[in-house]
């Protein structure tokens, strides 16, 4: 209930944040009529469905986006507290998804990643690490934010690399700044090697939607920030099963090893 509750807000950022509006006043309103919403026609997925799919005053159609982001919402909640807890911990990985759902939603619509998802997440990914070490598998705060600040390196910096040889290979803009900033501010909450991950499961998720939009609309751009927040959501509940089996972990140990003279 808590889950498809802050799905509601979400959607209010998934509509204010593009149109830099204020997410806090006013009150939701409709957004063919600007009528306020009565509090008993914004009750998550029950008032759509009691409503028609249609608002109350102007009868205009209310959007499958809403009751499909309350659901999310709530699906979001019970999925991550019921794997990693109701602690700290569990609280902040919720917080990162739903902050993910609203960066896909806009992207999706409006090709871009607003700065208070990304930058903003990432500014709370530094600042909540050493307060939360448990987030970087330790309980050392130190430890905690040097993983952190690599994290946030990692994934912004794999992302700009591959933006920056895209734009030379292709000459024209390959990866936004928004994704870019995203995958920064993932970083500094999931550590390196989960960026790392989503890193290389992104573009397998994206590929067939590539191809369908190459097909159908003759386009080479498809918003890739609902992409990189799918394979997120995958690396942080199955990232570290994966990572453990691939043996990947300890070939970067064994490399680094090497490289400073450790081993």
């Amino acid at each position: 209930m808590i889950g498809a509750f802050v799905g509601s807000f979400l959607n209010v950022c998934i509509w204010r944040l593009p149109r830099e509006q204020s997410i806090v006043s006013p009150r939701s309103r409709c957004p063919h009529c600007s009528h306020p919403i009565a509090w008993y026609d914004n009750v998550p997925l029950l008032s759509y469905a009691l409503l028609g799919a249609r608002c109350r005053h102007c009868r205009k159609p209310i959007h499958w986006r809403y009751p499909a982001v309350e659901a999310l919402g709530g699906a979001a909640a019970v999925a991550v507290l019921s794997r990693f807890g109701t602690g700290p911990q569990g609280w902040m990985y919720l917080v990162f998804v739903w902050a993910l759902i609203v960066a896909s939603a806009v992207d999706f619509e409006h090709q871009i990643i607003p700065d208070e998802i990304s930058l903003g997440g990432l500014v709370l990914g530094l600042v909540l690490s050493p307060l939360i070490p448990q987030l970087h598998g330790t309980d050392r705060w130190m430890v905690a934010l040097r993983e952190a600040f690599v994290g946030a390196v990692a994934g912004g910096g794999l992302l700009y690399v591959t933006g920056w040889l895209g734009t030379v290979v292709f000459r024209k803009e390959a990866m936004g700044g928004g994704d870019i900033k995203l995958l920064a501010m993932a970083g500094s909450i999931l550590g390196w090697k989960l960026v790392t991950l989503t890193f290389f499961l992104a573009p397998v998720l994206a590929v067939v939607p590539g191809v369908a939009v190459l097909v159908w609309k003759r386009s080479h751009v498809i918003p890739y920030g609902p992409f990189l927040s799918l394979a997120l959501v995958g690396s942080l509940f199955v990232g570290p099963a994966l990572i453990e089996m691939s043996g990947i972990e300890e070939s970067v140990r064994l490399l680094w090893g090497y490289w400073t003279g450790t081993i």
